[in-house]
Order: C-alpha cells, then structure tokens, then sequence
C-alpha cells in the first residue's frame, strides 16, 4: 500500500469514508476553534485544547459533531449522487445553451398538447375548456421552469443554484408524468393514484400542524389540475433539499 493511502486512511470504500467523514468533522470543529480542518501535515499544525475548560469544550463539542455525522453523512452521500446525475443534465444544458434547452422543452409540450386536442378531435370526446387551458398552462409553467433552470444554473452561484435551479428543475421533471396522466386515463394507476395516497400520508402525518391539513381538506379537492398543483409545491422543498445536500457533498468533496 502506497504511503499516500496509508495517510488518507487506507485504500476503496471504506478509506473514502473515513476521509469523508474526517472532513467532515473538522470541517464541524472549525466552527468554534481554530486551525481543525486539514491541517494534520500543515507547517502550524492543528490547534489543541491546554487548559481544562478548553479540554471539556472541545472534547463537547466534538462528541455533537460525532453524533451530527450519524444524520449529516447519509445526506452526503445522497448530495454525491444528486450532484453526479445533474451533472449529467447540465452537461445537456451546456451542449444545447439556454434558448436550445427552453426550444426543446417548447417543443415537446407543444406537441403534447396539440396531440392531445388532435386525439380529443377525432374521437369526438367533449373535453371542458377548463381542462384544456389547465394542459396548456401546465405546458407553458413546465417550458418557463425549464428555461429558468438552465438559467440560474449558469448564470448564479452556488446560492442561486441552491434556492432557484433545483427547484425550478423539480418543477419540469414533475410537470410531464403528471400532466400526461390527466389527459391518459390508463396512467391513472401509476402516477395519480400513488400521488392521492401520498398526500393523505403528508396531511395526517406532515402538514397536521397549526390545522393546516383540516383547512387543506376543508377548502380544496385533490383532481383534476390540482395535482400538478400538488407537485409544484413539492418541488420547491424537495429542490431546496436536494440543493443543501449538494452543497453539503461539495464541502466533503469538491468537484472538479
């Protein structure tokens, strides 16, 4: 074994690992003391605790980041591969640019809709206009959450990334499966039925604080459009959670 992976813990998984959450754990420490993260072969060194209060505080407030990595690593390995398939989707970005990705996303749901007024057309279904305009609406907020994505992500920093691009991405991913579903019946099964159990699990075991289920309950109905109603709503959350845990994998491994 090379002296380089004897220093950083050893070799595969379980070196990678350790490394990790070693970074980690200084990276906690230096919150509150000086000179923790990597600073093991460094000309100053790593700062130690003398005297006894700076020995309990220390050995403290190492204990909470132990136990904070319990929770925090699995988030970082979550981050690791959120980060690795969005790569894959901003290499796509890169290669089309932003007005070939917004073209794209234009085109596809421009084409839905249209096949789908064709197919109610020549089967002469009685489709209301209300659910034509929520198709098309759902088309135009799935283009625009495209372009913005593509946007924010190569135009902002790593906040704007974090607080705009990944929900505004979650929003396009969520969009087509959903609205092909409302104008599929056969669909019904796989994506609304799994989205209408979803949201009773998240009214009595999420949103049953401060009564705001009994008011959801009270004054909305789950169908039609407002299950892409449902989906953009979750994707902000979802995307600003998925944004911290990148960010998270970006502080234990920078990318390249």
């Amino acid at each position: 074994m090379s002296t380089r992976s004897q220093r950083g813990g050893g070799g595969g998984l379980a070196g990678a690992i350790k490394a990790d959450v070693r970074r980690l754990h200084g990276a906690w420490m230096e919150i509150v003391f000086p000179r923790q993260r990597g600073r093991g072969h460094s000309v100053m060194g790593k700062w130690k605790p003398e005297s006894l209060p700076q020995k309990i505080g220390y050995h403290g407030w190492s204990v909470l980041g132990i136990i904070g990595l319990l929770f925090l690593y699995p988030l970082t390995v979550l981050g690791l591969g959120t980060r690795f398939y969005a790569a894959k989707l901003d290499s796509t970005r890169t290669r089309l640019g932003i007005v070939g990705v917004t073209g794209v996303a234009l085109l596809g749901w421009g084409l839905l809709t249209i096949a789908w007024g064709a197919m109610s057309y020549m089967e002469q279904v009685d489709i209301p206009l209300e659910a034509v305009l929520a198709v098309a609406a759902a088309s135009f907020l799935a283009t625009v959450s495209t372009a913005l994505t593509a946007t924010f992500s190569k135009v902002g920093g790593r906040g704007t990334t974090v607080v705009l691009a990944y929900p505004f991405a979650m929003t396009a991913l969520f969009l087509p499966p959903v609205v092909a579903a409302l104008v599929t019946p056969s669909l019904h099964p796989y994506i609304l039925d799994p989205s209408y159990d979803f949201a009773v699990w998240a009214l009595d075991n999420v949103l049953f604080v401060g009564g705001l289920s009994d008011y959801l309950r009270h004054n909305y109905t789950l169908e039609g459009p407002a299950y892409a109603a449902m989906w953009v709503g979750i994707s902000f959350p979802l995307g600003w959670f998925l944004g911290t845990v990148v960010a998270l994998a970006n502080l234990v491994r920078p990318s390249q």
